[in-house]
């Protein structure tokens, strides 16, 4: 099947829209993809939602910065669309949509993804599968990470044997290590580029540390780096997930900008670096996803701290900014396949799951 995914993610840079073709199992096959960054409005506006949602939690569904939100993560999506499609020149099966994590609280079996599946496959004349977490959380599971069944996919495009291990660093950074007869082990390992972004942001020095050029200026604070890695979370096995917001700036707040962006690069470094005590066997390698593969300091962090190679996406084959985006597509064509997305050694939950809400175009109301 053709299947199209879209994926914005916790750093509300933009949507992520990706074309694969794939029968949801082994075989993938690259299509065009894109990003539609979103204009500094429509980030106000997503940064506020998610605000409110963090204070008031679900009963801040019908607030009217939600509703904004919800417009322009529907207007956004389907544009990306079109896009996509207007530079493939064909058509797609299916449309996989993750849509906007607010909050994530598997421990109260909440996590909350503003998109309406329906409204948008109204508005794009295509069906569309959203909805891909909520069957898990509602089984017990964590309903994160998603990904470890589309790293196993790819993991045949890595040279070498044994075990690998896939690594997306976005806001947050979530780890699936890839057994060489396919097993899997997966979890959250912590803060990614989230708290990083907070530091700079609040600095007035952009939106993220590019190019790790800022947290390149400053000096790692040892004392508060293992005060950070102190927390209980990280001894913890998997499977285990996060919101972006679960750690905070409280451990760096009085450092200088470029000292406590140095000191966050760190930390997200060393987080998955102390990972592998929660691994069945150390990986042969390790493959970079996401935006912090873009980090040349953090890149430096890694392989200084990591055993065995470090690689990023490309040096694979893989596309690095589109990964999750392909998810979703590929999620999408497990569900119509009725294919399990969740598993006990990812989610936690008690046996494999399938997922997903599908919404049919001949089903659809009157486009918006």
């Amino acid at each position: 099947m053709r299947a199209l995914g879209l994926m914005s993610g916790t750093s509300l840079d933009g949507v992520d829209a990706a074309i694969i073709e794939t029968d949801g199992v082994d075989a993938i096959e690259y299509g065009p993809w894109t990003t539609l960054p979103y204009t500094s409005e429509e980030r106000k506006i997503l940064a506020d939602a998610v605000e409110i949602a963090l204070e008031k939690g679900l009963s801040a569904s019908l607030s009217s910065e939600i509703f904004k939100a919800g417009r322009v993560i529907l207007d956004t999506h389907a544009r990306a669309v079109s896009e996509l499609l207007r530079r493939y020149g064909g058509g797609v099966d299916v449309v996989g949509l993750h849509g906007q994590t607010l909050l994530h609280r598997p421990a109260e079996r909440v996590s909350w993804q503003l998109g309406d599946g329906a409204a948008l496959c109204a508005k794009i004349g295509i069906d569309v599968v959203s909805g891909f977490r909520q069957a898990d959380i509602a089984a017990g599971g964590q309903g994160a990470p998603l990904v470890p069944v589309y790293h196993r996919a790819l993991a045949r495009r890595a040279a070498g044997g044994g075990g690998i291990a896939i690594v997306n660093i976005g806001g947050v950074s979530n780890l699936t290590y890839v057994a060489a007869d396919g097993q899997l082990s997966a979890f959250d390992v912590g803060p990614g580029n989230g708290l990083i972004d907070q530091v700079v942001v609040r600095a007035g020095l952009g939106n993220y540390d590019k190019g790790g050029a800022l947290g390149a200026q400053g000096v790692v604070d040892q004392q508060r780096l293992e005060s950070m890695l102190s927390n209980a979370f990280f001894k913890k096995a998997g499977p285990k997930s996060l919101d972006r917001y679960d750690f905070t700036l409280d451990a760096v707040a009085d450092l200088s900008t470029f000292d406590a962006i140095a000191t966050l690069t760190a930390f997200t470094a060393e987080a998955l670096a102390r990972s592998t005590m929660l691994l069945p066997e150390l990986p042969v390698c390790w493959i970079i996803c996401g935006g912090g593969r873009h980090n040349d300091t953090l890149l430096r962090e890694l392989q200084s701290r990591l055993p065995g190679r470090c690689l990023i996406a490309e040096d694979v084959g893989y596309r690095g900014d589109a990964v999750e985006a392909e998810l979703m597509a590929y999620l999408a064509v497990r569900c119509l396949r009725n294919l399990p997305i969740t598993f006990p050694e990812t989610t936690g939950v008690h046996e494999m799951l399938t997922g997903g809400v599908v919404h049919f175009v001949s089903e659809a109301s009157q486009p918006l």
